[in-house]
């Protein structure tokens, strides 16, 4: 099983991001996916969530700026991160939940700083 998380840098702050989550070595249309995000020293964060089905659901500190989604066609999950502030620098990790197994992946750092 692979979870290949991509698209993070260093943005300023009100500028936007997308990251992607490729997925491999399971039946990702069959999954619920989310998006999780830590801080060194810090607990770790559900960002965001989309079911199987395509159901959402937000953090609400990320609620009206950021939107998760998710390409059965590429076993892909994205994040799209727009408004961005200082406080959203974390390293964002996905995670994937097929039943009673849960993957998780490298993450990619985001860091928003002017």
């Amino acid at each position: 099983v692979q979870l290949v998380a991509s698209g993070g840098g260093l943005v300023q702050p009100g500028g936007s991001l997308r990251l992607s989550c490729a997925a491999s070595g399971f039946t990702f249309p069959r999954a619920d996916m989310s998006w999780v995000r830590q801080v060194p020293g810090k607990g770790s964060e559900l960002v965001a969530g989309i079911t199987k089905s395509g159901r959402t659901n937000y953090a609400d500190s990320v609620k009206g700026r950021f939107t998760i989604s998710r390409d059965n066609t590429k076993n892909t999950v994205y994040l799209q991160m727009n408004s961005l502030k200082p406080e959203d620098t974390a390293v964002y990790s996905c995670n994937a939940v097929d039943g009673p197994t849960s993957y998780w992946g490298q993450g990619t750092q985001v860091a928003v700083s002017s």
